[in-house]
């Protein structure tokens, strides 16, 4: 393995509304050390030798294989790239040897100042992406010279939504299907738009804010439905995923994340693999008398389809409140995976990856869909980068756990008992109400959150945009009132081992074992991109873009934006049949909440304790969203 150092770089701005939680008596830890000043220029990342056993990984002969349905054409239709959430584009015009030459050549402001999360999508001749709030949809005519605005859309979304959202007012993007555009709002409205001309065609209104849901993640569509889920499991709210008729939005099922089977739709279809998943009713039975009414266990991440298994499959988020001590259980059926039949939304089975969930490690990220021998046998899995910091390798018929190794410092537990399917929770970092525990790894928002990975066709890796934070954790009392703040912890994050915040890692699947990392100075909360140019595309905090040979890790190109970069890059064919990237910056979201949320970096446990780990990233990143598309000269 090798290991790739990050120098530090320069400034960025933002503007956003997050919970900001007052210090209690107890004395913070002690902040982490001031940053040094940016240099003038940015310099070149190095290669060092990197930790763990593989010093070669890439010398595995077993390797991952897309399965047939993860496409990789020419267009950008859905966050994902395709139903398998690969990320990875056939593309090679831009390649290893030629990309140290490319350049912007447009750019689009969105004239907003909170988190710009959005992947670009393209379709044809029109480039389409979601602002956050107030959630503009914009179609770009990439027919034109600098590709000028098409036509807009503006929803009117209710603004006390953006009191709602816990971190940041972002949005994930939008998706394309058959001639439309499917989008969410803060609000928790979801509509359908005619892709050519911007006209509403149906919206339905599915979240309540006053109860404190909200919508950010991105629609998913599978055969004939879109398929959405809410957000606000820091409010106390019950956790949902519903699918929606394309054509007319109507309701064909709804499945909540807690609750009795009928549901939970949990039925005669319903065959987990492990023990602790079966059982009547354990939405209910696993919490204390009623907790399940305001459990969490929210659906805001991500969603990917087997269309040979008629299956989807996506994660559940946090139970709540954060305060474990007051939920004794394993609160299902929160922080783990169902997988569903697309048709009915009945569950075929589900598992927790952190059963009474201690430390809000939600199971919403990615579950990139790939085919694979192992053992000798021919199996069809999904690949989860959770956020308790394992890497599982899910057998996705069964939901058999085959593989569960860390790919970042974890000590919040021990492990993965792959008999029992359990997590190994290390009792010495566990939580208690008004006991401070200190130095838990990782911190809430895990080794890795939302900002999904990829996965190329071509080497046979998976590529991990991740942070290396720990935190300091107190308990406090807590009761439920809708619509307000349902948390009852006390949190600073802090640099993880070695002091930088961030990663961004190749990873062999079949070794278990990183390939190369890049260590970054704030955590990477942008999203991945592969090519068959042997590429790999991410952005840092402070506003870098970056290629990298996919192969080594090593950088081949780099481009300053205007601000930090948590957007979720893309690569398509342009109608002139050139190939361009395109990405958002703006930096932003729960980890950028100390710049758009322009919080007192004095007080560290605002933005649910983030605040602590990011109090220098206001001198290196200033606010402002803007698109930019690339491409060879």
């Amino acid at each position: 393995m090798l290991r790739i150092q990050s120098s530090a770089f320069s400034a960025i701005a933002l503007h956003a509304v997050l919970f900001v939680f007052p210090i209690h008596a107890q004395d913070a830890p002690a902040p982490a050390p001031p940053a040094d000043p940016p240099p003038a220029a940015a310099e070149p990342l190095s290669v060092k030798p990197l930790r763990g056993p593989a010093a070669d990984a890439t010398a595995t002969t077993v390797k991952p294989r897309a399965p047939a349905f993860a496409e990789t054409g020419p267009e950008w239709v859905t966050p994902g790239k395709n139903p398998a959430h690969t990320r990875y584009s056939a593309l090679n015009e831009i390649n290893a040897g030629n990309v140290g030459n490319m350049r912007a050549v447009s750019t689009f402001s969105t004239g907003l100042s909170a988190g710009h999360e959005a992947a670009p999508v393209v379709v044809g001749s029109t480039l389409y992406f979601v602002t956050p709030y107030p959630n503009v949809v914009y179609a770009l005519d990439l027919n034109q010279p600098g590709f000028p605005m098409k036509w807009k859309f503006e929803p009117k979304v209710v603004a006390a939504s953006q009191g709602m959202a816990c971190c940041d007012v972002v949005n994930r993007g939008v998706v394309h299907d058959n001639g439309r555009i499917f989008f969410n709002t803060l609000d928790g409205q979801t509509y359908a738009l005619n892709a050519e001309t911007g006209e509403e065609i149906w919206r339905r209104q599915l979240a309540d804010i006053k109860q404190g849901e909200t919508m950010t993640m991105a629609p998913f569509v599978a055969k004939d439905k879109v398929i959405v889920g809410n957000s606000g499991g820091e409010m106390g709210v019950r956790g949902w995923a519903q699918a929606l008729d394309v054509a007319t939005g109507e309701t064909a099922w709804k499945a909540y994340s807690t609750g009795p089977d009928e549901e939970v739709l949990i039925g005669a279809e319903y065959n987990p693999f492990y023990d602790q998943e079966k059982g009547e009713n354990l939405g209910v039975t696993t919490w204390p008398t009623d907790m399940w009414k305001t459990g969490g266990g929210t659906v805001w991440g991500w969603i990917s389809h087997d269309p040979d298994l008629n299956l989807i499959y996506y994660g559940t988020s946090n139970p709540g409140p954060w305060n474990s001590s007051v939920r004794p259980g394993a609160n299902k059926y929160t922080a783990g995976i169902f997988a569903r039949d697309v048709d009915t939304g009945q569950a075929r089975w589900f598992y927790q990856m952190s059963p009474h969930d201690v430390s809000d490690y939600d199971g919403v990220n990615e579950n990139i869909l790939v085919d694979i021998e192992w053992n000798g046998k021919e199996r069809k899995v999904l690949a989860h980068p959770d956020r308790n910091g394992h890497f599982y390798v899910i057998d996705r018929e069964t939901g058999e756990v085959l593989s569960a190794e860390p790919f970042h410092a974890v000590n919040s537990s021990h492990g993965v008992d792959l008999k029992t399917g359990a997590l190994i929770y290390n009792t010495d970092k566990r939580p208690e109400t008004g006991k401070k525990v200190t130095d838990i790894c990782p911190a809430p928002p895990g080794a890795k959150d939302w900002q999904p990975a990829a996965f190329s066709h071509d080497t046979g890796l998976f590529y991990i945009p991740h942070n290396n934070l720990c935190m300091d954790l107190v308990e406090t009392e807590v009761g439920y009132i809708a619509g307000t703040p349902y948390v009852g912890a006390d949190v600073w994050m802090k640099p993880g081992p070695g002091g930088h915040r961030g990663e961004f890692s190749a990873w062999d699947m079949a070794a278990g074992a990183e390939v190369w990392t890049i260590n970054e100075r704030f955590p990477v909360w942008s999203g991945t991109l592969a090519t068959a140019g042997n590429l790999v595309f991410y952005g840092t905090m402070e506003g870098w873009f970056r290629a990298l040979n996919a192969t080594t890790g090593e950088e081949l190109w780099r481009f300053r934006t205007g601000s930090g970069i948590i957007g979720q890059p893309t690569t398509w064919q342009g109608p002139d049949g050139k190939q361009y990237v395109s990405v958002l910056s703006g930096v932003g979201g729960w980890a950028g909440a100390i710049v758009s949320g322009n919080i007192d970096a004095r007080d560290g446990t605002a933005a649910l304790g983030f605040v602590n780990a990011m109090k220098d990233l206001p001198d290196y990143t200033t606010a402002g969203g803007a698109l930019y598309v690339f491409a060879l000269p």
